[in-house]
């Protein structure tokens, strides 16, 4: 962990235009800069540095925040290795907190493996290009399978020869020590003496997201047929083959800026579809795609196209991977390539324009496409329509998403002739089985599935943006306890938490509750200055946040008609408008409690609860009565 001293001493002097500048042509406009957006396809600048705040923002795509945010966002590192490069970058010394013995020896067995590796990267690339077994007989291989002189570069290709320990005694001449060439997966000991894992196969590196080299796969050359096609690293300390994706540092940023990121099998199959100009794609490599590989999906992107080959066996196979893929909220769409056809020939086989066309054309959403599949096989077999159906409901209940839930309850009840109303009980129990269901808290907190976008986001958006840009200012002067006390001032960010604390209302949108809860915490300190604290804030979405709000001129929205005809600066109305967008936040905050009770008191009728029935609609008439009560407040019956 690196010291709170030195991460500030990295964000002071952390210039923001000098850190972007160094990626993005920035021309000056007024006080800040603008230029073309380095995270999506534009052709007029909409990216926007504002060096007197720190922030970047781009109006086009949303995405924003510091200088530490923009490295970990264009270089796709993490906090610590973002603080590293402007670390070295502005010549401050970044120590982490002192380790223990265990902890020094597990790092520097670490880095030793990642030295082997690299070296081993280097060796293979010299073989190829500079002896004649490596041309003859690798490059002749890749050659034929269409890769290109670019492609085996920018990949990084090589090649290991026959000689069963040409690489091992070469490491070791160099001073590489045998140890860590076996634990890395480069070497194998047996009675014999120290071999080579790849001899005799053409060799594709495979790097993790910040581009280091942590394990080979390598594709035999050898005639024999006794010898494995392909053969990959073992797991080790740098290695998870679970927890990688082939590809993944060169696709990162394409899958950022496109928003989609293209899964398929092998490593060829990632080559060829780079060679067209798609280079939003990664592979599983032949495993079970994993929660962690997901994961890594979902740091980029939350949109994912498989890519199937015609084989029926394989699709199924590969069925339960997408589940994971839904459960971890991320939209599945599925291609399936013609029969006889993988990703590596028909990318091959088709120009750039007919492989972009064909995704777009055939990709269609996983549930449409599993339902498709399985009916097929049941056919007009009622046993096997009824196990169809039940393998369909456990994957639309493993959408953590309300709202989609739902759009896919009504689309597959439509696809199966079974009514909505059936699948959303089964749903609910398959649900109840794998959690506990959140209790209704009558203190305003709503209950709602994670994820789904509450309907009061743009209530809690603007007290946020209150506690950024006002929450310093008097509101109101407090009459004093005692007689001889004076009045004592009120600001706005004390009014706003005050107001949230006496219905213990926690922010539902978890980003907006860090920093209101951050904002509690420093309340009474004198030097707090909000805007600067939040811009600075050890969590990225926390900077995103704060960059949107500070950097963009706010809008007159629906919520300032919804209340009054608002014309005058927000600033010289706070006294009198705060006090209603707090009001009315807590009537949303109502209404989602009302809605939420109102479908709970509906899944128990379904499912014939009657002793469920007469305890939610208790808890209902009391919301009801808040709910009135708030009305009143408000002048109004209801919130349009």
């Amino acid at each position: 962990m690196i010291d709170q001293g030195t991460i500030q001493k990295i964000f002071d002097a952390a210039d923001i235009y000098e850190v972007v500048s160094e990626f993005v042509n920035l021309k000056r406009r007024g006080a800040n800069y603008i230029g073309l957006c380095p995270f999506h396809n534009e052709k007029t600048g909409s990216f926007n540095v504002s060096p007197a705040r720190g922030i970047y923002k781009c109006f086009g795509c949303g995405k924003g925040g510091n200088a530490v945010n923009f490295i970990m966002e264009h270089e796709q590192m993490s906090y610590v290795e973002a603080l590293k490069y402007l670390g070295a970058k502005y010549n401050i010394p970044v120590e982490e907190r002192a380790l223990s013995e265990e902890q020094k020896r597990e790092r520097n067995e670490r880095e030793s493996m990642l030295v082997v590796s690299s070296h081993a990267r280097e060796f293979f690339t010299y073989q190829l290009h500079h002896t004649d077994e490596g041309r003859d007989v690798a490059m002749s291989y890749l050659r034929h399978r269409g890769i290109s002189p670019e492609m085996i570069e920018k990949f990084g290709l090589g090649y290991s020869p026959r000689e069963r320990d040409a690489f091992s005694r070469a490491a070791l001449e160099k001073g590489y020590k045998k140890e860590y060439l076996i634990k890395a997966g480069l070497c194998v000991e047996n009675e014999y003496g120290l071999f080579d894992r790849f001899r005799e196969r053409v060799i594709f590196p495979v790097q993790d997201i910040a581009g280091k080299v942590i394990a080979f796969g390598g594709r035999t050359m050898s005639s024999d047929k006794k010898m494995a096609k392909y053969v990959n690293s073992p797991e080790s300390e740098i290695y998870h083959k679970g927890r990688s994706l082939y590809g993944i540092y060169l696709a990162k940023k394409s899958i950022v800026r496109q928003d989609r990121c293209i899964l398929v099998e092998g490593y060829t199959d990632v080559i060829s579809f780079h060679a067209k100009g798609i280079e939003n794609v990664v592979a599983s490599s032949g495993t079970a795609l994993t929660t962690e590989q997901i994961r890594l999906i979902r740091r980029l992107t939350s949109n994912v196209t498989i890519i199937y080959d015609g084989d029926p066996a394989g699709i199924k196979a590969s069925l339960r991977g997408i589940d994971l893929v839904l459960e971890e909220g991320l939209n599945a769409r599925v291609v399936l390539l013609p029969a006889g056809e993988d990703p590596d020939s028909f990318a091959r086989g088709h120009s750039s324009p007919e492989l972009f066309e064909f995704i777009a054309r055939e990709e269609t959403d996983f549930i449409t496409f599993k339902t498709r599949l399985l009916l097929g096989d049941a056919g007009d077999d009622p046993i096997e329509r009824a196990r169809v159906i039940t393998d369909i409901v456990r994957s639309i209940a493993k959408i953590p998403d309300t709202i989609t839930r739902s759009v896919y309850v009504r689309e597959t009840a439509m696809q199966l002739e079974v009514e909505e109303r059936i699948l959303y009980t089964e749903i609910g129990k398959i649900r109840r089985q794998g959690e506990v269901p959140a209790p209704v808290s009558l203190n305003l907190r709503p209950v709602t599935s994670t994820g789904t976008l509450s309907p009061c986001d743009l209530e809690e958006q603007v007290l946020i943006r209150y506690l950024l840009l006002f929450g310093t200012l008097d509101l109101y002067e407090e009459e004093p306890e005692g007689e001889e006390e004076a009045p004592r001032a009120v600001t706005v960010g004390e009014f706003i938490i005050r107001e949230l604390d006496e219905d213990d209302l926690t922010l539902f949108n978890p980003v907006y509750n860090t920093i209101c809860e951050e904002y509690r915490k420093q309340l009474s300190s004198p030097s707090f200055f909000p805007d600067r604290h939040f811009i600075a804030y050890p969590d990225e979405r926390v900077n995103t946040v704060v960059a949107d709000i500070l950097s963009e001129p706010y809008e007159l929205s629906k919520l300032w008609i919804r209340l009054e005809s608002f014309v005058e600066s927000e600033q010289t109305k706070l006294t009198e408008f705060l006090p209603k967008v707090i009001d009315n936040y807590k009537m949303r905050r109502v209404e989602m409690l009302t809605r939420e009770a109102d479908s709970r008191i509906l899944e128990l009728q379904n499912e014939g609860n009657v002793e469920g029935i007469v305890e939610w609609v208790k808890k209902k008439k009391v919301i009801d009565d808040v709910r009135g009560k708030l009305s009143v407040k408000l002048g109004r019956t209801g919130v349009k």
